[in-house]
């Protein structure tokens, strides 16, 4: 992966959007976050931009209106191979559903898990 990222962060809570988005920039000197704010919107932004070329970091929320997280991995396999060996995903969610953790972690497209609150260090770690 890069050294500098692309941020996708999907999440439909306005202060999650803002307190994640302030960490990444405080902790991980992450200049731009872009915001989707479901999993439909998160999935028009990759297509928009596949053609960047860039490695794409997506922080991703479970339970949204519109597309929650758990759609949002089914369309994403649907994608070009090319388009998602560029993308690692990290779900990030508050969920303590066992069930929803068993589900989250068995996508071959999830990076990992992190518990919210962000745990913005843990993540640092895993980036490094």
């Amino acid at each position: 992966m890069e050294s500098n990222p692309t941020f996708l962060l999907i999440e439909d809570n306005l202060i999650d959007q803002l307190v994640t988005k302030q960490l990444l920039k405080k902790i991980l000197n992450i200049d731009q976050v872009f915001v989707a704010n479901n999993g439909l919107e998160g999935l028009q932004w990759i297509i928009k931009n596949k053609n960047t070329r860039q490695d794409i970091i997506i922080l991703l929320d479970i339970q949204m209106p519109t597309m929650n997280g758990f759609e949002f991995l089914e369309m994403f396999e649907t994608l070009n191979t090319e388009v998602k060996k560029e993308i690692k995903i990290y779900v990030l969610s508050s969920t303590l559903d066992a069930d929803e953790i068993k589900e989250i972690k068995k996508s071959s497209y999830v990076t990992d898990f992190l518990n919210k609150p962000f745990p913005i260090e843990e993540l640092k770690r895993k980036l490094t």
